[in-house]
């Protein structure tokens, strides 16, 4: 695995990483903007943190068209003051590169890690690409929640001087995640489309009935409205909603 190839423009910037106690610093953190066609604006900022003001942790779900075993899975974290900072997990392609599932086996693509706003990780799928959102609260612990970033901070540190492989059955979106969380192997975490049911069932994504919870995390209308919002206002509008919809 090498990080010096002509990467595809969304994967190309790895981000680089400082914890210094309970702080930490990103950079670069990618906040692109989308419509119908693509994206509007590639813009990248520098964002930093107090670990000790982390609130909430949500799990997005993006199932895959075609299929309802495969999705794309993501972690959005919640800052007083309702911020947001998102992670996502992804195959590292180069320009040109096509995604495949099968190649991803066979360690074709490299693993990134990409920090990004919400708004950046959830208008590049329900507007650009059109596709389904799902985002559900993370039942854990205070302690947990923030376990959880340390360990995915000095996962994304770890990448920048050792370059990893993704692979579909091993390093994927999901269980780089799951390892992250200390979960023990699952096949939820190679079949992903059925992640969100497989958290249901372990209380992490909270709920008296899987198809309430499920029918209730749909955000990708909103979403789509959203993205005509002011971008300074997405994080405050987004976390109303999903609290709104979390007491239901």
């Amino acid at each position: 695995p090498r990080q010096d190839r002509d990467w595809y423009p969304y994967l190309a910037r790895a981000p680089e990483v400082a914890v210094t106690g309970e702080r930490f610093d990103v950079a670069p953190v990618s906040d692109w903007s989308y419509n119908r066609e693509g994206p509007t604006a590639e813009t990248y900022v520098t964002a930093g943190y107090a670990i000790e003001d982390l609130r909430e942790v949500w799990f997005m779900l993006e199932p895959q068209p075609g299929s309802q075993l495969a999705a794309h899975t993501l972690l959005l974290f919640e800052f007083e003051g309702d911020r947001m900072l998102g992670l996502t997990i992804e195959a590292r392609r180069e320009q040109g590169e096509e995604y495949s599932a099968l190649r991803g086996v066979f360690n074709t693509f490299e693993l990134a890690y990409i920090w990004a706003s919400a708004r950046d990780l959830l208008t590049r799928r329900a507007v650009m690409l059109d596709h389904d959102v799902f985002v559900y609260p993370v039942a854990i612990n205070d302690e947990q929640k923030r376990a959880l970033l340390r360990r995915l901070l000095e996962r994304t540190d770890a990448l920048e001087t050792r370059p990893r492989y993704y692979n579909t059955i091993t390093s994927n979106c999901t269980n780089e995640l799951a390892k992250a969380a200390g979960f023990h192997w699952a096949t939820a975490y190679i079949f992903t489309g059925r992640s969100d049911e497989y958290l249901f069932r372990r209380g992490i994504i909270p709920g008296d009935n899987f198809e309430q919870a499920h029918a209730r995390s749909d955000m990708t209308d909103f979403i789509q409205a959203l993205n005509n919002a002011p971008p300074e206002n997405f994080d405050r509008e987004l976390l109303t909603e999903l609290r709104r919809r979390s007491r239901l």
